[in-house]
């Protein structure tokens, strides 16, 4: 079953994404609302998109749950919830910065089973089934991910991101000036999705980052962790507290530095 909900979850996300390069105009987008925050914004086509992706989900599985980032959430009936956010990266796509993506996951009892994700301007795709692996689709075929071992934490490019919130960006910004003399540099591309997947290639070594919501992490988290890499939160799974994921070579490693930083 799994491989069947990637498969409607892949033609689904490939879908939504030819609709946001349609419908994204010329020049900055125009901001429609905001949400917890002034920088924590959302835009019409995050919005037409979800409703895109919901009609094709549930028009295909109508007793599956469905929970988005812009909309009310379906309980559904079948065991079946897909969780799903119709821009990663939604100030990028603001801006016109190639960097942001369409994700869905399908999640049975509590527990991601397949992840599709897709980079909207470059059209690179990744997909995941719990317990088969990972893989970056190349046309028809796939190529399966296996994610490096970095050589040392000292040579490792750590990925993250920062909070809407002015207040937590602060406190995250006191733990990086920890965390920077320790590793190798640092990235901030402006999404969850894309670093994760990102990670399971070996374009990163390391990814941190506090404040992610279900639809950030369910996807591309199953991308990593299918290509071998550990997902970690504070003291115990991966959650809104705080997401790091690394080589399990070096993840006792990584981890300790991160809480010691005061992430």
């Amino acid at each position: 079953m799994s491989a069947a909900l990637l498969e409607l979850a892949r033609a689904t996300g490939r879908e939504a994404a030819a609709f946001v390069a349609a419908e994204r105009p010329l020049g900055r987008v125009d901001v429609a609302a905001t949400k917890s925050t002034l920088t924590d914004v959302v835009t019409a086509v995050d919005e037409a998109c979800e409703r895109l992706i919901r009609g094709r989900l549930l028009g295909e599985r109508p007793g599956d749950g469905f929970l988005g980032e812009e909309g009310d959430e379906v309980v559904g009936t079948s065991g079946v919830r897909w969780v799903v956010d119709p821009i990663d990266g939604t100030v990028n796509f603001i801006y016109g910065i190639p960097a942001y993506a369409v994700a869905i996951a399908a999640v049975v009892d509590d527990a991601v089973v397949a992840g599709h994700v897709i980079n909207v301007v470059t059209g690179e795709e990744w997909g995941a089934v719990r317990g088969e692996g990972a893989w970056r689709y190349d046309g028809d075929g796939r190529r399966v991910l296996a994610a490096p071992r970095p050589e040392s934490l000292a040579t490792a490019l750590v990925a993250t991101g920062f909070s809407y919130s002015a207040e937590t960006r602060v406190k995250q910004a006191r733990a990086l000036v920890g965390l920077i003399p320790h590793v190798r540099d640092v990235r901030r591309i402006g999404s969850a999705a894309l670093d994760l997947c990102g990670l399971a290639e070996g374009r990163v070594d390391a990814y941190v980052e506090q404040g992610l919501k279900p639809w950030d992490l369910a996807a591309a988290g199953l991308v990593a962790s299918e290509a071998g890499l550990v997902l970690s939160g504070l003291d115990g799974p991966p959650d809104e507290r705080l997401v790091m994921a690394i080589h399990p070579g070096l993840a006792q490693e990584y981890f300790d530095l991160v809480r010691a930083c005061g992430f």
